[in-house]
């Protein structure tokens, strides 16, 4: 979700809810909006255990497709890591996933491993 607050000029904020069932070819968006909208779905994410990951750039795209599509093949990159920062997810230390990812790409860039993602 994005995080626009403020001005009444600033873009209202985005939301976008996927779900994965064994089965679908892809993630299928189930849930979009913005505002009011947005800020429910979110809500709503939150009072049922559902992680909630912002991105606002992701957020304006999915919002404006079709409920009940399958993301596109062009998007999978952007949702497998966000599926895999929620798999790696430590409360006890948020940021630790993204930590553990750009030393992975930098360790990857310097030719300091086999192992890529």
């Amino acid at each position: 979700m994005s995080k626009s607050e403020g001005k009444s000029a600033a873009p209202a904020k985005r939301a976008a809810a996927l779900q994965y069932r064994p089965g679908d070819g892809a993630p299928v968006i189930v849930a979009s909006g913005m505002g009011h909208l947005a800020e429910k779905i979110v809500e709503v994410a939150g009072d049922n255990g559902v992680p909630v990951y912002e991105d606002s750039s992701l957020a304006t795209v999915l919002s404006q497709m079709e409920l009940g599509r399958e993301i596109p093949e062009e998007l999978y990159q952007a949702v497998v890591e966000i599926y895999l920062y929620f798999l790696e997810f430590d409360p006890s230390d948020p940021e630790k996933f993204r930590r553990n990812r750009q030393a992975q790409q930098s360790g990857t860039a310097k030719g300091g491993g086999a192992d890529g993602v």
